[in-house]
């Protein structure tokens, strides 16, 4: 392998670790990333930036924090005069390429990659800025566990669609850059997958991969309203699940569907895989497996993603180039912002702007890192400055103006035992303070995000067409994805899904805002009808 190797970064979505056979599951069957896995260095504790898309990938690209780069959702734009891991790698020498989602907001589509492959599946404007105004109580997709009720097989999904597009693209783009010869330069590929994204419908062919008796349940099942903290409570009305009945053959489903969508995945990195060693390439190329952020998949009664428990909030990480790292499991908590500065110092450079990660290159060759893992959460729920920081075994997380939670992951996994009111472990919860509040002031935090919700809500409301920014890279790509005024995520999704579906009507009445309020507060009681076991009291 050359100083200077190439560089394929492989991204799904919202792919939970907690789901994949070499992270200890049991039912997934990924043999593909399963071998990749064996002859790599697999990080045990790898974390996202902010439990969402858009923030995390900005955060991850960036090497900086949402709050630096003022990423506080799913409709904030990464300034152009922010550096990239394409603007450092290009400064390298390096032919970067971009094939798939990233789910830039705003006019700048490539933020330094010198090509882009692929139409982007979601659109680029200001459709989904958080209104905090509207509080716990806003739901933007409208009733939200559509992507679980509605769970199942089928002959063809728009994700499928988009995903062989992003396959295709990145094996002709590998082919293309080996055809330029060995004096070109080396080159950095980002091929980015959207499954396992919601909603959890799949193929037939990976449907019937799995035997439905054999697709486990949650390790915690759904947890009672009035034991959970301010921010669960507010994401149970913000995710939709005062609208919706979950059965327990919804809940089979769904992880049958997300199962059956990760094999689809491990497939498709077959073949980019595949092409790799083909064009005799594999040998100088170092591979990187990673996810945005990870679903909840019902662990505690929860789904998606916006939340600081682990199976949200961790993602899969590992590094392959066997001749160059000896394979091996790092257990330090890392986080996706590291990402930046070890691809730079793989590369043969050095980060010398600011950069809020740490290289890995440590403990790619078995030495330790600073174990150190900040994360931001300020999109719809909690509708506070939300935050987490990890170091060791132990994790606090802050809720502006509630209660404290700080779990000791070694002896409580399942973060089941709040240990912050615990006098035994006051100077862990003091340390961790210390750490999360570094530069860090929620009041000025508050303020800036609910300026900047002002201002985007404003722009999205001005009469007249709207700016189109979308990415794309083929004619009739325009409506063909996720669009503004196409019906939102669900509902386009739902339209593209073959045979047709119709979605499931809500089954409980809507609760006025005010309502959701006082219920999440505590002063007033959870309806009857939404407390466990009582789904069934209420018709639709």
């Amino acid at each position: 392998m050359t100083d200077k190797p190439n560089i394929l970064m492989i991204m799904a979505d919202q792919l939970a670790p907690q789901a994949l056979p070499f992270y200890g599951n049991r039912v997934c069957k990924t043999p593909h990333l399963d071998r990749l896995a064996a002859n790599s260095v697999v990080f045990d504790n790898a974390y996202c930036n902010y439990p969402l898309c858009v923030p995390s990938r900005t955060s991850m690209m960036s090497g900086r924090l949402t709050p630096t780069i003022e990423a506080w959702d799913n409709a904030c734009d990464l300034a152009s005069s922010q550096p990239t891991m394409a603007h450092h790698l290009r400064h390298l020498g390096y032919h970067t390429v971009l094939s798939g989602k990233m789910h830039f907001i705003g006019p700048d589509q490539l933020h330094g990659f010198d090509e882009r492959t692929v139409t982007d599946v979601y659109p680029s404007g200001f459709d989904w800025v958080a209104d905090w105004k509207a509080g716990p109580a806003f739901v933007p997709s409208a009733t939200g566990l559509n992507g679980v009720v509605d769970a199942g097989p089928a002959a063809r999904t728009l994700q499928e669609d988009f995903d062989e597009e992003v396959a295709h693209a990145a094996v002709q783009t590998i082919y293309d850059l080996a055809r330029r010869g060995n004096d070109a330069g080396p080159w950095f590929q980002v091929a980015s997958f959207t499954s396992p994204h919601t909603p959890f419908v799949a193929d037939q062919q990976y449907w019937d991969r799995y035997d439905p008796d054999d697709i486990d349940a949650p390790r915690v099942g759904t947890l009672p309203f009035d034991d959970l903290d301010y921010a669960s409570r507010a994401l149970f009305f913000a995710h939709g699940r005062h609208r919706h009945r979950v059965t327990e053959d919804d809940l089979r489903r769904a992880r049958h569907g997300y199962y059956a969508m990760i094999s689809f995945i491990d497939d498709k990195i077959s073949e980019i895989l595949a092409a790799l060693e083909a064009s005799g390439q594999a040998d100088n190329t170092v591979v990187l497996f990673c996810a945005d952020h990870g679903e909840m998949l019902g662990e505690r009664g929860m789904w998606f993603k916006q939340s600081f428990h682990e199976w949200s909030a961790r993602v899969p990480l590992m590094i392959s180039a066997p001749e160059r790292y000896t394979p091996h499991r790092v257990k330090d908590c890392v986080s996706l912002v590291d990402l930046l500065p070890t691809l730079v110092g793989i590369g043969g450079g050095e980060v010398r702007l600011p950069c809020d990660g740490e290289s890995l290159e440590p403990a790619l060759i078995g030495g330790a890192t600073r174990d150190l893992v900040v994360s931001d959460y300020y999109g719809i729920g909690p509708c506070v400055p939300h935050r987490m920081v990890r170091q060791g075994q132990f994790k606090l997380i802050y809720t502006h103006g509630h209660p404290d939670l700080l779990f000791d992951l070694d002896v409580d996994p399942d973060e089941l035992q709040n240990l912050a009111g615990d006098p035994a472990h006051a100077d862990t919860l003091a340390r961790l303070k210390t750490i999360l509040m570094d530069g860090w002031d929620p009041d000025a935090i508050d303020q800036q995000i609910r300026v900047s919700q002002a201002e985007r809500l404003f722009l999205k409301a001005t009469p007249g067409d709207p700016e189109d920014w979308d990415f794309v890279a083929r004619k009739g790509d325009e409506t063909r994805y996720v669009r503004r005024g196409s019906g939102g995520v669900d509902g386009t999704k739902a339209d593209r899904r073959l045979p047709r579906v119709e979605p499931a009507e809500p089954y409980f009445p809507a609760l006025s805002q005010e309502d959701v309020a006082l219920i999440i507060a505590g002063q007033k009681p959870l309806p009857d009808y939404l407390s466990e076991g009582r789904c069934d009291d209420v018709e639709s």
